[in-house]
């Protein structure tokens, strides 16, 4: 291949590496199952949009004072939605006691449980379980769940481990 036509495919190819990974990031980074992270300082709230939830988890990443944690958010079957932390009741000390979604289940990613959006918020569920954020817990308009600071801070504890 002569040195003119090298120099004239030199930019197809690096537009074709530059849409290739956009693809990749949009593929990655797509069907809002994870938001983007965000700092909660006192006196302001994490703030899900009840239009963003689905019967697919959604995962909300923040940090509070330093700590960095996870809630999950997922429509019920009956179309109610259901919150909690993402981490396990049981597993949370091993580092890897957190769930993903795997269709319209969630999976702990130490011991492998599987269950569904039924199964998140329950009171008395103990075991390989997501700790819930109750009713109490949040604050629910039209629009959105708020969870507070001060309740997301009482959390630190369980996300000591988190992801290692």
């Amino acid at each position: 291949m002569t040195k003119a036509k090298k120099n004239k495919q030199l930019p197809l190819i690096i537009a074709a590496a530059v849409l290739a990974c956009a693809a990749l990031a949009a593929v990655l980074f797509s069907g809002g199952e994870t938001e983007k992270g965000s700092v909660i300082r006192a006196g302001e709230n994490l703030s899900i949009p009840k239009s963003s939830v689905t019967e697919t988890a959604s995962f909300y990443s923040v940090e509070v004072d330093g700590v960095a944690m996870e809630v999950l958010a997922i429509r019920d079957r009956e179309g109610n939605i259901r919150t909690a932390f993402n981490t396990c009741q049981s597993c949370y000390s091993s580092g890897k006691g957190y769930y993903e979604a795997d269709g319209t289940e969630l999976v702990c990613q130490n011991c492998g449980f599987r269950f569904t959006a039924d199964q998140v918020q329950v009171r008395g569920a103990g075991g390989c379980n997501p700790y819930p954020i109750f009713a109490e817990d949040k604050t629910e308009t039209d629009e959105e769940i708020l969870v507070s600071y001060d309740f997301l801070r009482a959390a630190n504890d369980i996300f000591a481990h988190w992801r290692r």
